[in-house]
């Protein structure tokens, strides 16, 4: 395994960050593969840290994620970096794009083009929720991982939680109910 730099790093978040189609969660599921599998320059528990720190910080919560992982491998002058590759060549990427595409906006061709592209977004989008749950899920905790997802999802999505609420309750579910009644 090669030690982080701040090229490296960059280059990473440059390729990943603007090669990505999907939006965020595939990113951040890339990003994992590269950084936590790949490279082993950040632990699972670092990722999934930072994860829900980006998801409950207002903004844009990719940015968060980027700059937050950034830091915890090469400090602030990574997390600038980082993020500034990440955003800015698939920025200037979108300004051209929705210029093209307002002179496309009746055409029946491109119209398909953009809905075979939503449809692969969220396939990436459930690709990478998998890749944040799966790790979780060892014989012992993984009744404890799918209650936890299958909880959270439905205080979300049908009591209206926000997530900073979720996020609490579960955490606090996961420190209350560990497998076989041992603290992990």
């Amino acid at each position: 395994m090669r030690e982080a730099t701040l090229g490296r790093l960059a280059s990473i978040f440059l390729r990943i960050g603007n090669l990505t189609f999907g939006g965020g969660e595939p990113t951040i599921a890339a990003l994992q593969r590269e950084l936590v599998t790949k490279r082993d320059w950040l632990t699972p528990e670092q990722y999934a840290l930072a994860y829900c720190l980006a998801r409950i910080t207002p903004g844009t919560n990719i940015l968060a994620f980027c700059a937050g992982i950034a830091w915890a491998i090469l400090g602030w002058r990574g997390a600038l970096a980082c993020v500034v590759a990440a955003t800015v060549p698939s920025a200037i990427l979108v300004v051209l794009l929705t210029r093209v595409l307002g002179a496309w906006a009746n055409d029946p061709f491109a119209s398909t083009i953009l809905s075979a592209i939503l449809a692969a977004a969220v396939g990436l989008m459930l690709a990478s929720a998998w890749l944040l749950v799966r790790p979780q899920l060892k014989r012992a905790a993984w009744p404890r991982a799918v209650a936890l997802v299958a909880v959270s999802f439905l205080a979300s999505w049908k009591l209206g939680l926000s997530p900073i609420v979720v996020l609490g309750l579960g955490a606090l579910i996961g420190f209350l109910w560990h497998p076989g009644g041992e603290k992990a």
